[in-house]
């Protein structure tokens, strides 16, 4: 008969709640935590702030297209 690791661990805690994390489910607590940030990720939730490229950039890009 095998045993379940449900064993909590230390260190950081769950990113969505700040429970401790639960070794099956690292690096969250638990499936629901889990579920809850892959939607995040499926409907683009997550997004790293762009920033307009400088000028030069711009006019690189448009001696391109000819």
């Amino acid at each position: 008969m095998t045993e379940k690791n449900t064993a909590k661990t230390a260190g950081s805690p769950c990113p969505v709640c700040d429970k401790p994390v639960d070794e099956k489910y690292k690096p969250f607590c638990s499936k629901r935590c889990a579920d809850l940030d892959l939607g995040k990720w499926l409907n683009e939730s997550y997004a790293i702030p762009a920033t307009e490229p400088p000028e030069y950039l711009e006019d690189l890009e448009d001696e391109e297209e000819f």
